[in-house]
């Protein structure tokens, strides 16, 4: 597979750049810019890049209710938002070469949502646990990791106990023999064809295919097999992770990942209205691995760079290994299933196809919106662009690559 000899390249450009100079990692509250010129970077074609950014803002509704019932999310079964959302901003970005900010647009320290590249930041946190020993293996099954959710529902006091004598008190995520054949990388591949309904979004509501007559009685394929983005097996995922670790992933996040960066306090993760659990006699929201019924990570463009970068340096802060190096590796590797995509949310440049310029080795967090985070290690290149046109951002991409001298 050409995945192979794309990830050696990366992994050795990683090594050496490590060893061959001390890198540059930016303070908690600031981050060094220098002029483009001080690191060969041609301005003209810079500013080219800015400019194309910024007049290829996505034409989508900037209230994102709105967006979301003009879009084909707002029409699916059962679509209407259950989480916050807010009005996003205008078009933003910032591009870091050498560890340094060389160019910004817009207002990058603006929180907004960042749709599904919440899912990089919680297939992190599954890292975490499996560093941590909290789930011993990726490959392992989810079912025995499984206590019984017990839902929080505070109108349950309401009731009339005697018509609810048979109705159960908590739920299973992997009672059925189909689920029961699910591992965590099924889950964080999108492979896993998980099936049921979690917090009022049925897996096949999700982006349904072929003729409504048969979305409820489809063939269930093999547990990494095929293929499927689908957000509620995400949220899946985002709650059985929090079981394991018996507390918010947010909480988790901060204390592993975003304080060790410099992170903002600004940054939010969220699930939705109804999606509050007890654990441990503690009221705990799941959150979501996106935006697409609202909920999910709400982030500045200064920050998602930090992360962004985090990834560059293979989980490596200045010195910390805070993500592992091997869970890095991971999610760079893809599967014959779906040869660009690894670890959600790692979409891979897999024979260039989806940004024909950049290196093969290049990797990016993707949303809607669109929201990308590029990574390209051979170049020592970070670039966040937030509400460009989808089909905009390899031709970005390509500019900014000019600018840096690398075509």
């Amino acid at each position: 597979m050409k995945s192979k000899s794309f990830l050696l390249a990366f992994f050795l450009f990683v090594s050496f750049y490590s060893f061959s100079q001390k890198r540059y990692f930016p303070d908690t509250d600031s981050w060094i810019k220098k002029e483009p010129s001080e690191l060969k970077v041609d301005h003209e074609l810079l500013k080219e890049a800015i400019d194309f950014a910024i007049n290829t803002e996505s034409n989508a509704d900037k209230n994102l209710k709105m967006a979301h019932y003009q879009s084909a999310f707002g029409r699916e079964p059962f679509g209407f938002p259950i989480g916050p959302m807010k009005e996003r901003g205008s078009a933003t970005g910032l591009v870091i070469y050498k560890g340094y900010v060389i160019a910004e647009w817009g207002d990058p320290r603006r929180v907004d949502l960042t749709f599904s590249v919440a899912k990089s930041i919680l297939s992190t946190t599954v890292g975490l646990a499996v560093d941590q020993g909290l789930i011993k293996n990726e490959k392992d099954l989810v079912y025995p990791y499984m206590a019984p959710i017990i839902p929080y529902d505070p109108y349950k006091i309401l009731m009339n106990k005697a018509d609810h004598v048979n109705s159960e008190d908590v739920f299973e995520l992997f009672d059925s023999d189909h689920n029961k054949k699910i591992t965590w990388e099924h889950l964080l591949r999108q492979t896993s064809n998980w099936e049921g309904t979690l917090w009022g979004k049925p897996d096949w509501a999700d982006r349904p295919q072929g003729n409504s007559s048969t979305w409820l009685d489809r063939e269930r394929n093999e547990p990494g097999t095929v293929y499927k983005y689908n957000d509620t097996r995400v949220n899946v995922l985002a709650l059985a992770t929090m079981n394991v670790w018996r507390k918010p992933l947010p909480v988790v996040l901060k204390e592993y990942v975003m304080d060790k960066i410099g992170a903002s306090p600004t940054w939010r993760w969220t699930g939705y209205e109804n999606s509050f659990v007890i654990i441990d006699g503690q009221i705990m929201q799941a959150v979501s691995g996106g935006s697409h019924w609202g909920g999910g990570m709400f982030i500045s463009a200064y920050d998602q760079a930090r992360f962004g970068y985090l990834t560059l340096n293979m989980g490596n802060w200045n010195g910390n290994q805070i993500i592992s190096k091997s869970w890095i590796e991971k999610s760079l590797t893809p599967t014959a299933v779906q040869t660009n995509y690894g670890f959600m949310n790692y979409f891979l440049n897999t024979d260039k196809k989806e940004i024909p310029a950049a290196p093969e080795s290049a990797f990016f967090h993707l949303g809607a919106g669109t929201n990308m985070i590029y990574v390209d290690p051979e170049n020592d290149l970070v670039i966040v662009t937030r509400w460009i046109e989808n089909s905009k951002k390899a031709e970005l991409i390509e500019i900014v690559l000019k600018a840096i001298g690398k075509i």
